[in-house]
């Protein structure tokens, strides 16, 4: 929650006597504690929405008094439910409960960059305390659409398959498709090491402890931790974190953008993991679910965090790149279903590589062509074609067809393409990336075999042709 709110917290446990304690526990169901407090007509002085609150306990288990925050998440006439954010196990019905009248805030500050915070906004990598610093608001208001503009530059990620064919564009959310085991969190992370951004703000949801050491290590080991800001919520931890922690990431990564004016990308994994905590949460606070029990709000959770990616007119940009898992590979799962219809494409990464015919960028059209070389559009269009036509001769040749020469040429380009384009592993800039292109087109076609444009192929195709892989 950041520095200033748990500072407030804590003086607030250290001098309970100033503040009004309500005793009567309505309900205590999974982490979700139900109290009566003041209604409506307390004015100044009524629980607001999101409000933190300061729940004490001294009948658990223990000799020490119990203390936990809370936020509130439903209000009703004087019904007030705390969603906790520690395990109500042990929580007894004569537990009291103060409102503290803040919402839940996190530091922003350029010392933040480099250091590491849990999905509460607290510190947890050992350095220095950032007390004193300046704390903002978690839940602001989104973006003044006047504000905003229409993406149009590039960012540059060293990646083929990405900064070719399915451009990073300034202010573009995209996520990353996958399924489990694939490794969609090393794609990520290099995403955030290469790409040409001032601020990455890395999001970790319900992330394996080896999976968190291995993404600091990356950062460190890349010379990118010093502009890196982690927030990082274990499988081990709270599942009501997971609900906030994107709205951290995304509220520093905001103010960044509009007081500071830098391009900041932000990385967030795993979407899935969030919509199961939302469906967790709301599940133990009596919600109906919906679609394969997620709950029907689903795409407006998902879209109120999506949408806070922004090219601001008179500031920076936020950018926002997310890993999706699929469960059991089914798309229709609803949440990257739903991560469909918000985002502006996505990258479809299976077998370690990444798939063209799976991934799309609906921005790309606004940089190809502009801020790239006059060859781009075109190659790459005739790289994908022939590629589609390379899966054809595979099919002929599993099905143990009599192969053309033009079929066996296909073969050596989809070879190719997929070690020097498809693979994740692979680091090449833009330039000498559509070099490439003409290279592998050059290594296994002759100029009059392809459908491009003459006065490209006088310009860029090869001086000097290797010999044909076929």
């Amino acid at each position: 929650m950041g520095a200033r709110s748990h500072l407030a917290a804590e003086a607030a446990a250290g001098s309970v006597a100033g503040l009004l304690r309500f005793r009567k526990i309505a309900a205590i169901v999974g982490d979700t504690l139900v109290v009566e407090g003041p209604g409506a007509e307390a004015g100044a002085h009524a629980p607001r929405l999101h409000d933190l609150a300061l729940v004490l306990d001294g009948h658990s288990s223990g000799s020490r008094e119990r203390r936990a925050l809370a936020r509130i998440v439903r209000i009703d006439g004087p019904l007030v439910h705390l969603q906790l954010f520690d395990s109500a196990a042990g929580l007894s019905t004569a537990a009291a409960v103060s409102f503290l009248a803040t919402p839940p805030e996190v530091l922003y500050t350029p010392h933040a960059l480099g250091r590491v915070f849990d999905g509460l906004g607290r510190l947890i990598d050992g350095g220095p305390p950032l007390d004193l610093e300046p704390s903002i608001p978690v839940l602001g208001a989104p973006a003044n659409p006047v504000r905003r503009e229409l993406g149009h530059r590039l960012i540059r990620t060293a990646i083929p398959m990405i900064d070719l064919f399915n451009c990073l564009v300034e202010s573009q959310k995209i996520p990353i498709f996958s399924v489990a085991g694939e490794p969609y969190e090393a794609l990520l992370l290099r995403i955030g090491a290469q790409a040409d951004a001032d601020i990455v703000v890395f999001a970790g949801i319900a992330m394996m402890f080896d999976d968190f050491l291995a993404a600091r290590e990356s950062f460190e080991q890349s010379g990118q931790a010093g502009r890196t800001i982690m927030f990082v919520n274990l499988a081990s931890d709270p599942v009501v974190e997971r609900l906030l922690l994107p709205d951290l990431a995304l509220a520093v990564a905001e103010r960044f953008a509009v007081e500071q004016k830098k391009r900041v990308l932000v990385l967030m994994t795993d979407m899935t993991a969030f919509a199961d905590a939302l469906t967790e949460v709301g599940l133990a606070q009596d919600r109906v679910p919906a679609n394969r029990g997620y709950l029907g709000d689903l795409y407006s959770e998902l879209a109120r965090r999506y949408e806070r990616a922004c090219l601001f007119r008179d500031g920076g940009s936020v950018t926002i790149v997310t890993v999706c898992t699929m469960p059991g590979n089914d798309v229709t799962h609803p949440s990257p279903d739903n991560t469909g219809y918000i985002t502006e494409g996505q990258i479809s990464l299976h077998d370690g590589m990444i798939d063209p015919f799976g991934s799309l960028s609906r921005l790309k059209q606004h940089v190809i062509g502009r801020e790239t070389r006059e060859d781009h559009g075109p190659v790459t269009n005739l790289m994908i074609g022939l590629y589609a036509a390379a899966q054809d001769a595979r099919q002929k040749q599993a099905m143990a067809f009599e192969l053309s020469d033009h079929d066996l040429r296909l073969l050596a380009f989809d070879r190719l393409f997929r070690a020097r384009f498809m693979d994740i592993r692979v680091a090449c800039p833009l330039e000498r990336a559509l070099d490439l292109c003409w290279q592998t087109l050059a290594e296994c076609f002759a100029p009059e075999e392809l459908a491009i444009r003459r006065s490209l192929v006088e310009t860029y195709w090869p001086r000097a042709v290797a010999e044909r892989q076929c």
